[in-house]
């Protein structure tokens, strides 16, 4: 394994009982990377997300972090180690304020730049800092999408992994999230971006996978994906 490879899956399977929702993938995500993985609903992509982040169960396969075996590792260990997941529909702590939902991020750390790194946060999403006394449950769903992102930001993530960050949200507020992530990566973050919308995610990508029915089907550079035909009639209606 190259030492620049933050992520690794090889042969990864998981069923739901007699399902086989992933079907022997393979990918990698490299130090500095975004890798978009793209597909329609349904293929497999959050149940991916899930079983390397711990929370599924893999039936098969293995997945390395940093060049070392993680399957059956529990998502809290993960954290520490720098694996980190914004989940779809973000999963905001409602009944804690914006600045409370931003320490939780910070839960496995004991270092004293917690506060430092909160301001950090407010740097990249200036609208958190104006409601930081705001209740999570009270904002829209692209603020809550935001305070989502900026806790994972605070656990210092060596690889961030944000799945479908623009699922429901306004034309507006969509744009504003792409321009987020793209400057999470170009601060250093190493980025897979699990996302439906795959203009945008192979816009921002360096390399992209297609999955389908729980396998990848296509893989490369994301600006050959973004104009090969069979991508751009099956995910951007031409």
């Amino acid at each position: 394994m190259s030492a620049t490879t933050m992520l690794k899956v090889s042969g990864l399977k998981v069923a739901y009982g007699a399902i086989q929702a992933v079907k022997g993938v393979d990918f990698e995500v490299q130090q500095g990377e975004l890798v978009s993985l793209i597909g329609a609903n349904g293929a497999g992509k959050t149940t991916t997300l899930k079983a390397i982040t711990g929370i599924q169960p893999v039936a098969d396969g293995d997945i390395q972090f940093l060049g070392h075996s993680i399957k059956g590792r529990g998502p809290w260990e993960l954290v520490k180690q720098g694996l980190v997941m914004v989940p779809e529909g973000r999963g905001t702590f409602t009944r804690m304020t914006i600045t409370e939902n931003l320490q939780m991020g910070a839960y496995v750390r004991d270092d004293g730049e917690i506060e430092a790194d909160i301001d950090k946060v407010f740097e990249i999403f200036p609208r958190l800092k104006e409601r930081r006394a705001q209740l999570a449950g009270t904002m829209s769903g692209g603020e809550q999408q935001m305070l989502a992102m900026g806790r994972a930001l605070m656990a210092r993530p060596k690889v961030l992994l944000l799945d479908e960050p623009s699922m429901g949200l306004s034309p507006i507020m969509v744009d504003k999230i792409f321009e987020v992530v793209a400057d999470i990566h170009g601060r250093g973050t190493t980025v897979l971006l699990v996302e439906q919308n795959a203009s945008r995610a192979l816009g921002l990508a360096n390399r992209g996978y297609v999955m389908e029915s729980g396998e990848i089907t296509m893989t490369g550079e994301a600006k050959a994906l973004l104009s090969d035909p069979k991508v751009r009639a099956a995910y951007l209606g031409e």
